[in-house]
């Protein structure tokens, strides 16, 4: 048993991390503290106000835990790591979980490639960015690739310099081909050279250069070329407007402003590199009505900054926030020199920081619209279904269906909805053991077995420790289960549970005539639903999910099945082999309609098994 008061009087008097626990088990709340002794004690001294939210989390305390530290920085950086592995119920917690992209120029090769990247590793190549649109970087590398021709293959160059043919860039003039040494490497060089400096900003001698280009093409009357050109000079001067200058003083920063109400906020982010501004981008923090704007922003920072590998030299904020230094330090480690947070009081970075709080309010008050839509469409649908079928607190809803097409394998599905959105991480798939043919209601009783059967034995091994996500999704049991069909297919739900000793709520999602959903099959009765409200539209979602899962899995087993059986008649032709042949071909047409040269180079065939092949599919047709 633990004691809370006796624990109490253990605390050291040391930096570190604290760690609530509730009567589950369950992690509630992770902090820091300067001195463990006193942070914690104040959470149980009944003078101490710290707040509703705060005053709910004591409560719920069955006991804490605590790591010391060696120092107030080592502590914040422990509790960043806790907080993001555990997300704690009672901390303010940033919801997005975003990645940025970065452009990565293969510096550590001989012949570098241009490339997108979502990380930014210590290796030898040069990275530009974060960059707020990955849809702009892939822009960005395709018109570099263009201009200056250079390879996007991952052939190991100079080494495999001309084992194989050159590849379609080099035939429609987009790659220089260096995979057959047409171009030396300093020449290749000096081209990726451009692109670096293409990237830092400077423009003008592309534009220069194709502007020339686009002249000359035109005066030897060569307009499609001088189409081209002209197309790829009007994407270098769009890249180039959209780099607004900001600062003269060319250096990283991010400006970070925000907005809130009594429990949502939006933080709003703009991010200059080189002085330039690249982009910007909004992040939702779940807060209590207590929460403070210094309290918002510093766990922004934390939560934000332990996520990204790129950290700018300066921060600027709207107000001052608890712990400057500490954070300023934390940021100074992780980035390998000197962060700055700053909060401007006049001039351009002033102005941009009341510019960033706009667009955080701008964001905050359209938001607002959207998620009210949205609650309609799940949680409000849910309601509606709740109040049809006279049930309380629904909240996870599981839908199965059977797909088979002319007695080819049968397959099942489950899918997932929880408060009114699909929860595709818990989809499964069943491929049956049992049956043979098309017998639907023998299918879904071995379906419906398997699902609960399972989930049972998962749960004997939990014991009784809290279920949740961790263990898995046939550990969760629905609110409701909802079939594709009427009264026979409940009927096999209901005697499944019955066996199995389980009381879950069944219903039927009946269609009419033209397969359209008209109502739901539940307590023996049907119970119509208006065709305009959000929980008939709900309803019709969750049935044609159901529907769309089971038969793509089984087109999917059908495409295998077609291609295996084939493949596994040619002699020499494993499973390597044949994986390799279904990736590079996608059907049994192209694969036929290869050359014995195309067959021998795709990847784990050799010469002797592409004959192999191109002989089995020659005599298939005699």
């Amino acid at each position: 048993m633990f004691d809370i008061a006796e624990e109490l009087r253990k605390l050291p008097d040391q930096p570190g991390v604290y760690i609530m626990h509730d009567s589950r088990d369950a992690i509630i709340y992770i902090g820091k503290a300067v001195s463990l002794r006193k942070r914690v004690h104040q959470y149980f001294q009944p003078s101490h106000d710290e707040g509703i939210k705060k005053a709910q989390m004591v409560k719920q305390i069955a006991r804490f835990e605590y790591i010391i530290t060696d120092s107030e920085l080592e502590a914040l950086v422990l509790e960043c790591n806790l907080i993001k592995e555990h997300r704690p119920k009672y901390n303010t917690m940033l919801r997005d979980d975003k990645t940025y992209p970065y452009i990565r120029v293969t510096l550590g090769e001989d012949f570098p490639r241009v490339l997108f990247s979502r990380q930014q590793k210590k290796d030898k190549s040069r990275y530009f960015g974060p960059y707020t649109s990955a849809g702009a970087v892939k822009d960005t590398i395709e018109l570099v690739n263009k201009i200056y021709q250079l390879r996007t293959c991952n052939r190991n160059l100079p080494r495999d310099t001309g084992k194989e043919r050159p590849c379609l860039n080099y035939h429609i003039h987009q790659c220089a081909g260096p995979c057959q040494g047409y171009i030396s490497k300093e020449a290749y060089r000096e081209r990726i050279d451009a692109v670096i400096e293409f990237l830092n900003g400077n423009y003008a001698p592309v534009l220069k250069s194709l502007e020339e280009k686009m002249k000359e093409a035109s005066a030897n009357l060569e307009f499609e070329k001088a189409i081209e050109y002209r197309e790829l000079l009007g994407s270098v001067k769009q890249i180039a407007q959209k780099q607004k200058i900001t600062h003269t003083d060319g250096e990283d920063k991010d400006i970070i402003a925000y907005a809130a109400d009594d429990r949502d906020a939006v933080v709003q982010v703009f991010f200059i590199r080189d002085g330039k501004l690249i982009g910007r981008d909004h992040f939702y923090v779940r807060i209590g009505a207590e929460d403070t704007g210094p309290q918002i922003l510093g766990t922004f920072i934390k939560q934000f900054y332990s996520g990204t590998p790129f950290i700018p030299r300066e921060v600027m904020l709207p107000e001052a926030i608890e712990e400057p230094e500490v954070l300023a330090d934390w940021l100074t480690e992780k980035r390998g020199g000197k962060v700055y947070i700053r909060v401007p009081q006049k001039g351009m970075k002033e102005k941009l920081v009341e510019l960033a709080q706009k667009n955080a309010e701008l964001v905050l008050s359209q938001d607002k619209e959207k998620i009210k839509q949205e609650e309609g469409r799940t949680i409000g649908a849910l309601k509606e279904i709740e109040r049809l079928l006279d049930m309380e607190n629904l909240q996870r809803v599981e839908a199965f269906d059977i797909s088979n097409t002319n007695g080819f394998e049968t397959v099942g599905s489950m899918i997932v909805y929880e408060k009114g959105k699909p929860k595709r991480s818990d989809y499964r798939k069943f491929k049956l053991k049992t049956i043979s043919g098309p017998d639907d209601y023998a299918s879904m009783y071995e379906v419906l077995t398997r699902r609960f059967v399972h989930g049972m034995r998962e749960m004997a091994q939990i014991e009784e420790k809290e279920l949740s996500e961790e263990y898995g999704s046939f550990t969760r049991f629905p609110d409701l289960i909802m079939m594709d069909g009427g009264r026979g297919q409940v009927n096999i739900a209901l005697r499944v549970l019955d066996e199995l000793k389980l009381n879950i709520p069944v219903c039927g999602m009946v269609k009419d005539d033209n397969h359209r959903t008209r109502g739901l099959y539940y307590n023996n009765v049907e119970i119509p639903i208006d065709r305009s409200s959000e929980g008939f539209k709900l309803i019709t979602r969750i049935q044609d999910e159901a529907h769309r899962f089971a038969i793509e899995y089984h087109r999917s087993l059908r495409s295998k099945e077609q291609v295996h059986s084939v493949l596994d008649d040619i002699p020499g032709i494993g499973p390597a082999r044949r994986k390799a042949l279904m990736k590079k071909y996608q059907s049994l047409d192209a694969i036929k309609n290869a050359s014995i040269e195309d067959l021998a180079e795709t990847e784990a065939m050799n010469e002797q098994a592409a004959q192999e092949v191109y002989r089995f599919f020659r005599k298939v047709e005699e």
